[in-house]
């Protein structure tokens, strides 16, 4: 299917590594102009070289998100060489370095994890909403996560963190619907990255199941079921998450606004 992505300009944030480089090498597969954005020059523009070796179009923008300023700044620059930003994936964020039990909780940390995942969307959204709407034509897509509807016991700011983006997803698509832009997110569910593939690993050995150096599908069986519960009975890929937002992201999709689409193998309740 052509997404008719042509000479629409998308940026990508966190999109130097992992889903986020995943979804801007698509999207540039699909003749989009991307703007990789990450805090790291170097891991940045290997993104950028990549899609260039590949016959893609691309630039780096550097910045931290979590700066007015800083946003600021790197927006100016990627709108002078590329142009109007047309789509918008907002992927970075994550959570922080240590799962916090209830017991531990500190304001503090659900700021900062607030920070990381909804007030950085916010922000980068807020700047390139106007000339979407004036254009009568944009897409934004949030990456959420199954922590917001289906939070573990620890963790529970970045759960809520995630939550919050879902309810801002839900309120930005009705205030912009009439001018022609969309906004949806999408869940990722457990999805086979370098972090994750180490993790199983380390379980697989400290547990026995199998050998850290076994291969990836002997690793997958034994240890995803003390992890999640999938009924597709493996973990996702990069590349379908990416074909999950390429989708949305492009005029295809014109008529999908709103929604929050899990792809997760099962694991989400139907409800």
């Amino acid at each position: 299917m052509d997404l008719q992505l042509g000479g629409r300009t998308a940026l990508v944030t966190g999109s130097s590594k992992g889903i986020g480089e995943a979804i801007a090498l698509l999207l540039a597969q699909e003749g989009a102009v991307v703007l990789v954005h990450g805090r790291d020059p170097a891991r940045t523009e290997a993104v950028v070289a990549a899609i260039t070796a590949q016959g893609g179009r691309a630039h780096a923008a550097v910045g931290d998100l979590s700066r007015e300023g800083e946003v600021r700044a790197m927006l100016d620059r990627a709108e002078r060489e590329a142009g109007r930003i047309d789509i918008l994936v907002n992927n970075a964020g994550g959570a922080g370095a240590v799962r916090e039990e209830w017991p531990d909780a500190a304001a503090e940390t659900w700021s900062a994890t607030f920070d990381r995942n909804v007030l950085t969307a916010m922000r980068v959204t807020a700047r390139l909403l106007p000339p979407m709407r004036r254009a009568g034509w944009g897409r934004v897509v949030n990456i959420s996560s199954l922590a917001a509807s289906m939070p573990p016991s620890n963790g529970a700011d970045y759960g809520a963190s995630k939550a919050a983006l879902d309810a801002m997803t839900k309120s930005l698509a009705k205030a912009v619907a009439a001018d022609g832009v969309t906004v949806n997110a999408v869940s990722p569910g457990t999805i086979h990255s370098a972090r994750l593939d180490a993790r199983f690993r380390a379980v697989a050995a400290d547990r026995g199941v199998a050998g850290a150096d076994a291969p990836w599908t002997e690793i997958e069986r034994a240890v995803l079921p003390l992890f999640a519960e999938v009924p597709l009975g493996r973990v996702g890929r990069l590349e379908e998450i990416a074909a999950a937002v390429a989708f949305l992201c492009s005029p295809v999709a014109s008529y999908i606004t709103g929604i929050n689409l899990r792809v997760d193998g099962g694991a989400s309740p139907v409800l």
